[in-house]
């Protein structure tokens, strides 16, 4: 017994210092955070359990059976945020550089098998270098299994991956198949081939920052949510992330106390919108005097910035927020932004967080690089998945609603719960001036005659009534009153249960 005892406290210390005091020291000097220290900064004090601090590599070639390290480079188990329960595993760069093993990769399966029976999301901190190449293809099905778990998770419990390090080939494919990537700047890279292999293969030189970087992943790409200065910003900002999320597909968004009135006005909405059309404004200062507190978690803030999406609450419940940004493009849609709207309705779908959509959208983008790109499917992926979407949708337009950009911003033909509008609303096919030059094309010569018909157009749709007096319309409602309506129809449709026809699955234009 006393054997086991000692042989046991032997075995902790090891795993607790993993790849030993140099190579935590190396981490530390690249502004890293060790595994430990990560889940130190995630979890509620004292909260951690952790699973598998015992398990150790059956790897027998290259030598690598006289190195052997308790965890096998990952830290696993389970803990609380503000106390919700929540499984965690923790990549350890300092034991074979993170890199997964067959064992690794059965403890990382272990807890998202878990997660999934108690209905639990599962938050991963990714530092790795990838699959450990001693191992060869187990390594590579240690992946698969674990791909197949976050496809069979998908929808079923919030999956959230950070980032932290390298991450590169096969191992970005569990990210990419989570909800959302945070990474960190400077030290977190994800790309499927690296520097080397870009090289070799097509004569570019370029670095792993260049290729993969955060800048690279929440600018350009797309592949990436939200990027940090540093290990600790992005663990607390997760923190409070994870906040707004439901624990499971079958449960509520969580509801948090707060003081803030849901009739509280804003007057400052009602001179918002400027009076030239053609001049912008900024749709994050509805969304901020909206929400509780003004607290709004935006998602993506630095892709396809033409629309905005991200997290609020009202009455201290989440809502998910997506809007036109007349800021950028005018407020367009676009292949972008369409694709990052219809993630974001999807994900908030899958978990029964009510939707708010603002709108004040001119059509869709035009030019050949949008319709060689595919403008036609992309832009049909917003439209399906608010056609799909069965949660709460509450739709608010605050200027243009023009064409079919106007039917997929959750409008009421696509089962939208309800929709308002403020006196500056105008919902037409098109914009005065362009209509005119469509319908009077034969009076083009006439300034004075296209004047008169373009005023008269303005007159006719360039406002809410005529949707309103089709039902299209709710209310139309003054600005400032907007939090009070929002507030009481997502009290209303609380209770509120629809279903699709049975199915094994849509066929969404990817």
């Amino acid at each position: 017994m006393q054997d086991n005892i000692t042989k046991l406290q032997e075995k902790q210390q090891a795993a607790l210092l993993g790849g030993g005091e140099h190579r935590i020291q190396q981490q530390h000097l690249k502004g890293k955070l060790t595994a430990r220290e990560r889940l130190d900064i995630l979890l509620d004090e004292g909260s951690f359990e952790e699973w598998d601090k015992f398990v150790e590599h059956r790897s027998t070639d290259f030598g690598m059976q006289e190195q052997k390290i308790p965890g096998d480079g990952v830290v696993t188990g389970y803990g609380t945020i503000n106390g919700r329960l929540v499984f965690v595993f923790s990549q350890d760069f300092t034991v074979f550089g993170g890199a997964l093993s067959e064992a690794h990769a059965e403890k990382i399966c272990k807890v998202m098998d878990q997660a999934m029976k108690v209905g639990a999301p599962v938050i991963g901190l990714n530092d790795s270098g990838g699959a450990r190449i001693q191992e060869g293809v187990a390594s590579l099905g240690g992946y698969a299994e674990i791909f197949q778990r976050n496809v069979m998770a998908s929808g079923v419990i919030p999956q959230l991956s950070v980032i932290m390090g390298p991450c590169a080939g096969g191992a970005v494919y569990s990210p990419a198949m989570t909800d959302f990537i945070f990474m960190v700047e400077d030290s977190a890279y994800m790309f499927v081939t690296g520097p080397d292999v870009v090289k070799t293969v097509t004569h570019e030189i370029v670095t792993p920052e260049e290729l993969g970087g955060a800048s690279v992943h929440t600018r350009r790409s797309g592949v990436a949510d939200l990027s940090f200065e540093n290990d600790v910003e992005a663990i607390l900002r997760t923190r409070r992330f994870f906040d707004f999320l439901p624990a499971n597909n079958r449960e509520k968004p969580p509801r948090w106390p707060t003081n803030d009135s849901s009739t509280r006005l804003e007057p400052s909405l009602n001179t918002l919108v400027p009076a030239d059309p053609a001049k912008p404004y900024d749709i994050k200062e509805v969304i901020e005097k909206v929400a509780d507190e003004g607290d709004f978690f935006e998602v993506q803030p630095k892709y396809a910035q033409n629309i905005v999406v991200g997290f609020i609450r009202l009455q201290g419940t989440t809502v998910g927020v997506v809007a036109n940004q007349p800021m950028v493009l005018a407020g367009c849609l676009d292949i972008d932004s369409s694709k990052k709207g219809a993630r974001f309705v999807r994900f908030c779908d899958a978990f029964n967080i009510p939707i708010l959509t603002l709108v004040d959208v001119p059509g869709f983008q035009p030019g050949t690089a949008q319709e060689y790109g595919g403008i036609i499917k992309n832009g049909a992926k917003l439209l399906y998945a608010y056609a799909e979407c069965t949660v709460p949708k509450v739709t608010l337009i605050t200027r243009k609603a023009y064409g079919g950009a106007y039917d997929v911003m959750a409008s009421k033909h696509l089962r939208g719960d309800v929709n308002l509008a403020w006196p500056s609303a105008e919902i037409a096919v098109m914009g005065a001036k362009g209509a005119v030059e469509i319908i009077f094309r034969k009076e083009l010569g006439d300034n004075e005659g296209i004047q008169r018909r373009t005023d008269e157009y303005q007159e006719l749709f360039a406002n809410p009534f005529v949707a309103a007096s089709r039902g299209y319309i709710d209310d139309v409602i003054m600005p400032e009153e907007t939090r009070k309506h929002v507030c009481r129809s997502f009290a209303m449709l609380r209770d509120k249960k629809l279903e699709n026809p049975w199915r094994k699955h849509g066929n969404i234009p990817l």
